[in-house]
């Protein structure tokens, strides 16, 4: 997909996460193993003399704790359980109350001064008493590098569309209110927890969501690993690929709940508000008002014509659109801008004729300046209108780009076989023919395959006295290759 403007709140928003992942992160795991150590010990002190005077932020933190865990509690409570250090141990030497209360009025000076300058503390969100800035704040604080690296390439993939779509100021207090809105989900869903919740994951999901309203058919590239051995690329439409993930998250989250170490709920809320807010979005006609102003902001940097067409567009005046954008191509015969817009009018006007024929042209023209993911998306959208056979040379080419990308070299022989298939009459089925010979034989081992392809070939009705030899050089060679494949190898060989 492409954006009409830099989606500079979405760069803005990465460059946040990052800046702060990197001011944080390692004060965060100092802080860690020093507020662990003091909760531990204020817990064993607590559970094992329950009659020692403590803070009301300290007595609030164990009482939580023993109303929570009551199996866990009891067996703090147990004076057999094991000593858990050195600390631990001087505790229970001697009878004195005098001690264990002064060691737990200590325990409460830290524990406080811990709360008070602690990272998570004071800005990750805690759901037994989430503090007002947290709702904010948590979203911006990160454990480690794949949970940053995995959030912002995901709020990269759903944010800087859905920017350039409902507009920067827009765009902005959505995803904001969005990683408030999951946090609280989350907060629902686990009132008592004492366990920080942080991550941008809460926001990004409702992106996803917002996404999977507004963009439901739009194919989404995917890949599967088999370890780091191989990998295989697909596409998947998400109107059904994001609910499926939407399922997952639900059930992780009712099946391990908080043991998973990952907020499932936070997710699925975050998700849920996202595709309200984009139902509502499309419904008050903000989005609608959104699209006015950015087409404002950037009709200085579009033809006159272009601008002039999309105003009739937005009128529901195609007829006058169409015409504006005509006259456009006779001074820009390969404008994209224009071709894109006439190929939705043409849809909409119930033209598909003409609609596929302005695809044909935008593939074209991609086809020309070699961007191949666009052309195969374009290509896809024309096949999904109908369209069974591109024009010949238009499709020659595409097979031709295909087969420069190794990773398309199936669907090139595919499209190659289809070509020489719709137009066995013309010169590029020949060319067609040859072309599928060749990779099977040199570059994909299917010997099989070559020969039938170099035996179309010279079957062809069209006049190949110039290339006799090559097809008879390739029949050769597969036959050979053919033939290596299927013979047995005889012992010690």
């Amino acid at each position: 997909m492409q954006g009409r403007r830099w989606p500079v709140i979405t760069l803005g928003l990465i460059a946040l996460n990052v800046l702060a992942f990197l001011g944080t992160h390692w004060r965060i795991q100092e802080q860690g193993a020093e507020g662990t150590e003091v909760k531990v010990h204020v817990l064993l002190l607590a559970a094992a003399h329950p009659g020692l005077h403590m803070t009301d932020e300290v007595q609030s933190f164990a009482s939580s704790i023993a109303s929570r865990y009551p199996t866990d509690w009891k067996k703090l409570q147990s004076p057999d359980r094991p000593v858990r250090d050195a600390w631990d141990a001087q505790m229970r030497t001697g009878e004195d109350p005098g001690k264990w209360q002064a060691e737990m009025d200590s325990l409460c000076l830290r524990f406080e001064e811990f709360q008070s300058t602690s990272i998570l503390a004071r800005y990750a969100f805690l759901p037994n008493h989430p503090k007002p800035v947290s709702y904010i704040t948590a979203n911006f604080l990160h454990t480690g590098w794949l949970h940053l690296i995995g959030n912002m390439w995901f709020l990269w993939l759903a944010g800087f569309i859905l920017e350039d779509t409902w507009g920067r100021p827009l765009y902005s207090i959505l995803y904001l209110a969005s990683g408030a809105a999951a946090l609280q989900f989350y907060g629902w869903t686990n009132p008592g927890s004492l366990v920080p919740t942080l991550g941008a994951s809460g926001a990004v999901a409702a992106l996803m969501g917002a996404f999977l309203v507004r963009f439901p058919t739009v194919k989404i590239e995917m890949a599967w690993t088999l370890g780091l051995i191989r990998w295989y690329r697909f596409k998947a439409s998400a109107y059904w690929l994001l609910p499926i993930w939407l399922l997952i998250e639900v059930f992780s989250g009712a099946l391990f709940g908080q043991a998973s170490g990952v907020a499932h709920w936070a997710h699925v809320g975050g998700f849920v508000f996202g595709a309200g807010a984009a139902l509502a979005i499309r419904a008050t006609g903000l989005e609608h008002a959104a699209e006015q102003a950015i087409q404002e902001k950037i009709s200085w940097v579009s033809h006159p014509l272009l601008a002039k067409a999309n105003e009739h567009l937005e009128k529901g005046e195609l007829d006058e659109a169409e015409g504006d954008l005509k006259k456009l191509l006779q001074e820009q015969p390969e404008s994209v801008e224009t071709y894109r817009m006439l190929q939705q009018i043409h849809w909409r006007k119930s033209n598909v004729p003409a609609h596929r024929a302005a695809l044909e042209k935008l593939l074209a023209i991609h086809l020309k300046a070699k961007d191949i993911q666009e052309a195969l998306q374009i290509y896809q959208d024309y096949k999904a209108s109908g369209g069974e056979k591109l024009p010949v040379a238009v499709w020659l080419e595409l097979c031709r780009l295909l087969e420069e990308d190794q990773q398309h070299l199936d669907v090139a022989v595919d499209e190659y076989a289809a070509l020489a298939a719709a137009y066995p009459g013309e010169k590029q089925a020949l060319l067609a023919n040859m072309a599928a010979g060749r990779l099977c034989l040199k570059r994909l081992n299917r010997s099989s395959d070559a020969l039938h392809f170099y035996q179309e070939a010279k079957a062809s009705p069209v006049p190949h006295l110039d290339w006799d030899a090559t097809i008879e050089r390739g029949i050769c060679a597969a036959s050979k290759a053919r033939q290596a494949s299927v013979l047995p190898v005889a012992p010690g060989e």
